[in-house]
């Protein structure tokens, strides 16, 4: 099966993680990617709950007209407190948080209530885990960037703690190839952009 998880267009917003509609670059995007995708014979369109997300796979799908389904576990990471900062607040409220994490000695959550990569990874792979039980041999997910950096981590067995520096420069709207073999139940990836 091949699994083409894709990073949602960009975003119309500089937020820390706020839900927001893609911005007219990020509609353009997914609408070359779509008419690329066209080439891969996809046989379901999934995304994550999130509005550039389902707008990212809606424009894609315009051109695929495929099975249309929506799995919460494919969401960006829970920011916590840090939701809808912008950089100088993030600074100011959790320097100390980002001074911590920059160490990349743990594997620490987002502060007041936020995720951590095991925390992505684990429930990201479930829903891929979850998809090559499906009867598709190729299937898109749209997602986000934190999804994609936590999967790439805890598949190739990284430490968690040093997640932010896999897939630094994940694009909007690149495509990360997972082929799962049904014989052998592995799974093996490259980014393509």
């Amino acid at each position: 099966m091949n699994i083409y998880l894709i990073r949602h267009g960009r975003q119309n917003s500089t937020l820390c993680n706020v839900d927001v509609e893609l911005s007219k670059e990020g509609r353009e995007q997914a609408d070359l990617l779509g008419k690329r995708l066209k080439t891969y014979d996809i046989e379901a369109v999934y995304s994550s709950q999130l509005i550039r997300a389902k707008e990212t796979a809606d424009i894609i799908n315009s051109y695929l007209e495929k099975p249309r389904l929506i799995d919460e576990r494919w969401q960006e990471a829970d920011f916590g407190g840090m939701t809808g900062l912008t950089n100088e607040e993030l600074k100011e409220k959790y320097g100390d948080f980002l001074a911590k994490r920059a160490q990349m000695t743990e594997d620490i959550p987002y502060p007041d209530g936020g995720e951590n990569c095991q925390m992505i990874f684990e429930r990201s792979f479930q829903a891929l885990k979850d998809l090559t039980k499906e009867p598709y041999k190729n299937v898109c997910v749209v997602t986000h960037g934190g999804v994609l950096r936590a999967l790439i981590t805890g598949i190739m067995g990284a430490d968690y703690a040093k997640w932010l520096t896999i897939g630094r420069q994940i694009e909007n709207c690149s495509i990360t190839h997972i082929l799962y073999d049904e014989k052998v139940g592995t799974l093996r990836g490259k980014i393509i952009y």
